[in-house]
């Protein structure tokens, strides 16, 4: 067997060990909630605040929380569930920059490819709560859309937190894609659009406890 036959077998061989690991360790995590948000904002800033409130609201209801485990609102989320006495889950990525695992995780995964760690984010979620990120955060965004759209994921609730960040895109969707026939208005209703934490953990958690065993998905 050549080299490249045989570096790509052991990549398989990572890909397949990260897989069971994540599901091992998560297994008994029960229902989560996944929170997605910029690496970048500090603790000064007003959404990083507001993402401490609401994992601190979810771990109240009983609600584990998932980030990827980094800095900005990943921190915040895990920091409001972990200082509450709440399941804090980071699901961190070896990457250049930016991501450094942060301090307020009860668990904590580290993955080398993507594809892996954001099934984990979906297998035991009730709820998405997105706030204010860029690239990486649209990814997910539209990732965890598309698996609800499609029927991969159960339909849970996907919350955008930050009208003056996430309205501008909500009218895009609506005046240029819906406007386009691309989606249709049922597809679109998959997503809801709040202002605080307050109102997102109120979506997600009436949710959960109207249907407690809609749990995840994302195979």
């Amino acid at each position: 067997m050549d080299s490249a036959k045989v570096a790509e077998a052991w990549r398989v061989m990572r890909i397949q060990s990260e897989l069971v690991d994540g599901i091992e360790q998560l297994t008994k995590l029960g229902p989560a909630v996944t929170i997605f948000g910029s690496a970048r904002l500090q603790e000064d800033d007003l959404h990083y605040q507001d993402a401490v409130r609401l994992s601190q609201l979810l771990a109240e209801a009983g609600l584990a929380v998932i980030t990827g485990g980094g800095p900005g609102i990943m921190e915040a989320a895990n920091r409001g569930a972990y200082q509450q006495g709440g399941r804090s889950v980071g699901l961190n990525i070896t990457l250049p920059h930016e991501q450094s695992a942060n301090h307020y995780q009860s668990t904590s995964l580290s993955f080398r490819y993507f594809f892996v760690r954001k099934l984990m984010f979906v297998k035991h979620a009730v709820g998405f709560a997105i706030y204010p990120g860029g690239f990486g955060t649209m990814d997910e965004l539209f990732e965890a859309l598309t698996l609800v759209q499609t029927g991969k994921a159960a339909k849970f609730p996907i919350v955008l937190v930050g009208k003056d960040y996430w309205g501008g895109l909500m009218d895009w969707l609506q005046n240029t894609m819906l406007a386009s026939g691309c989606v249709d208005r049922k597809e679109l209703d998959l997503l809801q659009l709040v202002d605080n934490a307050d109102e997102a953990a109120k979506i997600i958690i009436d949710r959960h406890r109207k249907y407690p065993d809609l749990i995840g998905g994302g195979f």
